[in-house]
């Protein structure tokens, strides 16, 4: 076994790649793009094979944006997959149609698109993992990049050795990276001494790219100072990764008492979360979002910041977040929803509509019901008893409007509707939809919440009038 062999295969092993099967060979997926480095990786694990226990499966997606070098990409992996006698999944996909599609820089799209081609290529295998071709000089660039854009603690820990990522189309795949402690000269010297060559992209010389300026104008200044800069980008990634293991285990002592999903989301409960050190706060947030996205990507510490600057503010306040996440900043609770999601249970009332009582009244997305009864019965919530002679029957149902009053019962006098809204920690995404029962004078009931006091049932009561709102699709 020769010296880059035994260490990739000392690596798989220390760092628990390849996952437990029990008996039967592990199928690995091999993500070979046809550069040095995905081919020194899917040679290495084709020598490898019989040590490790494993069986390889190719996957190479054409993304279309090179023309015939694209195509030539494609055939060269062809032409590796039959030499080595390896079964090869070799796909194109239109990424710049995707990206005009999905609204999304060439980079993201390309991401987006290779991850969901190598899930579906795993799921249709049997592939246990997929194995990616990032070196030590990716894992520089990475944590560079996250550092300059202000990922924090997070983002100093880069790219694990192995992950559980979850695509867009909602599909989970192990994704592991053997190379991680190998250099990209490395790979480049293993592919010329075993005669592979290696296909060029001429896009990877590109300054066009982010990657590429840190790649060829950061990196090679920060060597100057450090020749060996791997071995410390390392040891940070390491430390990184020993404080989030410990955030982790803490966060899973609170996570139940301050987190809940519901139908509209996650919910957070605000006084809970401010009391943990500021550290947990970010952790549990960030954790919150991979709930919601399944990952964190295009997810930054600016994000997070913004969440927690917004928990001290006032209810009302929301954050607008990548992907098309929303986060509400409510009384009590906070909610993380997509943005398609509608936060507010009640339906909108969109004019005014007159109730018959006694009777039925059909409206958009409520039944109500107005009852002539003896005795007080089923109040609260949805449910109200008034007094009928104080009430009158000329009755509506409306949503509020600017400038309303209201008597609130066991109060002296009016306040504005806003007010009592606020007072009465009604949710801003709410107020618009919270169906008013209104006489032509003043607004008898806020529906949920409160009667007027003018309206009250007392001893000297001869009727009473029970009203009923119900949900209806």
């Amino acid at each position: 076994m020769g010296h880059l062999e035994e260490r990739v295969h000392d690596f798989i092993r220390r760092e628990n790649l390849l996952p437990p099967v029990g008996r039967k060979k592990i199928v690995v997926l091999v993500a070979v793009s046809g550069g040095p480095d995905s081919v020194c990786l899917l040679h290495l694990l084709h020598k490898l094979a019989a040590s490790l226990g494993i069986k390889l499966h190719i996957a190479h997606l054409n993304h279309m944006l090179r023309g015939k070098a694209s195509d030539e990409d494609a055939r060269y992996v062809e032409r590796l997959a039959k030499a080595l006698k390896i079964p090869a999944a070799i796909e194109s996909i239109d990424v710049d149609t995707y990206r005009k599609k999905h609204k999304l820089s060439l980079e993201e799209a390309a991401r987006e698109v290779r991850y969901g081609f190598l899930a579906r290529v795993a799921e249709s295998a049997g592939a246990d993992c997929a194995a990616l071709g990032h070196t030590e000089d990716d894992q520089i660039e990475t944590v560079l990049m996250h550092l300059v854009r202000g990922a924090g603690i997070a983002g100093l820990r880069g790219m694990s050795p192995v992950v559980e990522m979850n695509t867009r189309g909602g599909v989970k795949m192990r994704v592991i990276r053997p190379l991680l402690e190998v250099s990209r000269k490395e790979t480049e010297e293993y592919c010329l001494s075993h005669n592979l060559k290696p296909r060029i992209d001429a896009t990877n010389t590109s300054l066009d790219y982010a990657r590429n300026r840190f790649r060829y104008g950061i990196v090679p200044i920060l060597r100057k100072s450090n020749r060996d800069i791997g071995a410390a980008v390392r040891r940070a990634t390491e430390t990184a990764a020993d404080i989030m293991s410990f955030l982790d285990g803490e966060l899973d002592k609170t996570w139940s008492d301050a987190v809940s999903v519901n139908p509209l989301g996650i919910t957070v409960d605000k006084a809970k979360v401010l009391s943990l050190h500021p550290a947990l706060q970010r952790h549990l947030l960030r954790r919150v979002i991979r709930e919601a996205l399944g990952d964190l990507v295009d997810i930054e510490a600016v994000h997070v910041e913004n969440i927690m600057e917004a928990l001290s503010k006032p209810a009302g306040k929301k954050i607008s977040l990548p992907r098309g996440l929303k986060f509400y900043v409510g009384y009590d609770k906070c909610l993380l929803t997509g943005d398609t999601v509608d936060v507010c249970p009640l339906p909108e009332i969109k004019r005014t509509h007159r109730l018959k009582v006694p009777g039925v009244t059909l409206i958009p997305g409520w039944r109500v019901t107005a009852d002539v009864v003896e005795e007080r019965d089923g109040e609260g919530g949805f449910i109200a008893c008034v007094d009928l002679d104080a009430a009158g029957r000329d009755l509506s149902v409306r949503g509020r409007r600017p400038g309303d009053r209201f008597h609130p019962l066991g109060m002296r006098g009016t306040k504005k509707l806003q007010d009592f809204m606020v007072d009465s920690r009604i949710p801003v995404t709410w107020r618009d939809r919270v169906p008013l029962v209104c006489s032509q004078e003043s607004i008898l009931w806020v529906v949920g919440w409160r009667i007027s006091d003018a309206v009250k049932v007392t001893d000297s009561t001869k009727k009473i009038l029970r009203i009923s709102l119900y949900r209806r699709n």
